[in-house]
């Protein structure tokens, strides 16, 4: 499968806190040592909130930018929103960078391209759920019917058809983060920023709500940049996971490589308890093709877990082929294979 193309680009990001130490940072250059950081947070009183970040986003991807409290996940999104300005760096939109443009383009790119969807809903409780989903399209001067049209074809692809006339304190947590969602993609946005969207709700309500994400990805294939700290939900919902410590970036990989091969002791702490069966895929354990060999049923999709796949497996004789997305055999795998993963042996 080709490799997708870069959407959003950041290199060499810095936020320092408070914005005043910032100008005097810009004179350490642009790779300080840590003897000179901390150095300069004696002396300025300063907070490194993201240090050195390079990430590189691809067109349709789930990226998930995770970390404990304080790790600088939040942050570093709303620098790569531009919600706050990055203390230095470059931060790159379809490689433009959105560091250098005017404020009216940026205007235009927080209008027109980004969605934004945040762990507390922030709706407007004297508006319906029509006039919530609708806002944003009002505030670009969309006319009403259009605007309106556009709010109900949201409202029905979010579950929420027959509810327009609700007002928010009229709704379930779960409903109310549903609006949330509608009024992000209202816009049509080309990148979907998802902070901690789903930390307040209850842990059905929260299992339900990724659900419906996993749907509407299925269905829209953005790219999104999501914030989580449970590594169970990045692991359900991510193509690829940025782990975070102390504002910088310790590892970026797949959730199975992540678990497979965490990239210092941090990482391993937070793969301890995962459930492998559920992270590792059929690919990850898959085996070349014997030429020679007898290959028994039909082929298992690579992207399948384990857990998932097990049951396919387990009544096999023989090695079962494996396909990629495109249909093409790539490996095999049999059900001792998958044993040893579900037992805790395997990957």
């Amino acid at each position: 499968m080709s490799r997708k193309e870069t959407k959003l680009l950041c290199s060499k990001v810095w936020k320092v806190f408070p914005d005043s130490a910032g100008a005097e940072f810009q004179k350490l250059g642009s790779d300080p040592s840590q003897e000179e950081i901390k150095a300069f947070e004696a002396k300025y009183s300063a907070v490194f909130a993201v240090q050195d970040a390079d990430i590189e986003i691809r067109t349709g991807e789930v990226f998930v930018i995770m970390g404990l409290s304080g790790s600088g996940k939040s942050t570093l999104v709303r620098c790569l929103s531009r919600l706050i300005d990055a203390t230095s760096g470059k931060i790159q939109l379809d490689g433009k960078d959105l560091l250098t443009i005017s404020k009216q383009d940026l205007v235009e790119v927080r209008r027109h391209k980004f969605g934004m969807v945040f762990q507390h809903f922030a709706l407007l409780p004297f508006r319906t759920v029509l006039g919530n989903v609708a806002f944003p399209l009002e505030v670009q001067g969309v006319d009403k019917e259009i605007r309106e049209a556009r709010a109900r074809e949201v409202i029905e692809l979010v579950g929420l058809k027959g509810r327009e006339a609700y007002y928010p304190r009229e709704l379930s947590g779960g409903q109310q983060q549903r609006v949330g969602i509608a009024r992000s993609l209202a816009v049509e946005p080309e990148i979907w920023f998802l902070d901690e969207p789903f930390s307040a709700l209850d842990p059905l309500i929260r299992r339900e709500m990724q659900d419906e994400f996993l749907r509407l990805q299925s269905m829209l294939n953005k790219t999104i940049v999501f914030i989580t700290h449970d590594f169970d939900e990045a692991i359900r919902l991510a193509d690829r996971i940025a782990i975070m410590k102390d504002g910088r970036i310790i590892q970026v990989s797949t959730p199975s490589d992540l678990v497979l091969n965490p990239a210092d002791d941090y990482v391993a702490e937070f793969t301890k308890h995962v459930a492998r069966a559920k992270v590792l895929k059929v690919r990850d354990i898959m085996a070349s093709v014997n030429p020679g060999g007898k290959l028994g049923g039909d082929a298992i999709d690579g992207d399948l877990s384990i857990e998932d796949a097990a049951s396919h497996l387990r009544n096999s004789n023989n090695p079962r082929p494996v396909r990629d997305q495109n249909n093409i055999v790539v490996g095999q795998v049999c059900w001792d294979d998958a044993v040893d993963v579900l037992v805790g042996q395997g990957g």
